[in-house]
């Protein structure tokens, strides 16, 4: 379990199944995932299968459950990267999230993602961290220049169903250990980097 001053994040469980549901049937949640459609329960019943394996593949890694308050908010993932393309898998993973839509803006996403990164690199000794989204993707965009990373490329996959906007590509955004710790030396005394917004 990893915590922060608003958040709890706890291992993915089947007791999530539900709340993943509900993310996963949101159109707008959706919007540059997959087919960019709201997805059936069936289809999340699966997927949640291979969210749970995910932490056996590398010991450490894997899907965490947000919580405020008690209230879920949404999902973080820290995984071994999956295409030849994104790198070799020891020493980095990559950043994931999704919230439900009443809890964007907030600043949620950011707060929960730097602690992963905080566990990654300080708990797990991971040497880099990368993150991916469409291009035209701000919003997330957004919280991956918040926590500390930096646009590494932009790149284009080949989809059978492409989504509105894919023509721009993917986009790559990463921070390295080092660059982690630099950050960290530059905070002033005292502030805990797993307390901000």
């Amino acid at each position: 379990m990893l915590q922060t001053s608003r958040i709890r994040l706890v291992p993915l469980s089947d007791e999530h199944l539900k709340h993943e549901i509900e993310l996963d049937s949101d159109p707008e949640v959706m919007r540059y995932l997959g087919n960019g459609c709201a997805r059936t329960r069936e289809e999340v019943e699966v997927l949640h299968r291979g969210r749970l394996a995910t932490g056996s593949r590398v010991p450490g890694l894997g899907f965490w459950a947000g919580f405020v308050g008690g209230e879920f908010v949404g999902w973080w993932i820290l995984q071994p990267p999956e295409r030849a393309d994104q790198g070799p898998v020891e020493g980095q993973a990559e950043l994931g999230y999704r919230l439900l839509r009443r809890h964007w803006r907030k600043g949620l996403a950011s707060e929960a993602a730097r602690e992963l990164i905080r566990y990654g690199f300080e708990d797990l000794g991971l040497t880099r961290i990368f993150a991916e989204t469409m291009a035209v993707n701000a919003a997330s965009r957004a919280t991956m220049k918040a926590v500390g990373m930096h646009h590494v490329r932009t790149f284009h996959m080949q989809w059978e169903e492409p989504l509105a906007g894919s023509e721009l590509g993917e986009v790559e955004y990463a921070i390295t250990r080092r660059q982690w710790l630099a950050h960290r030396a530059t905070e002033a005394p005292g502030t805990d980097i797993r307390q901000r917004n």
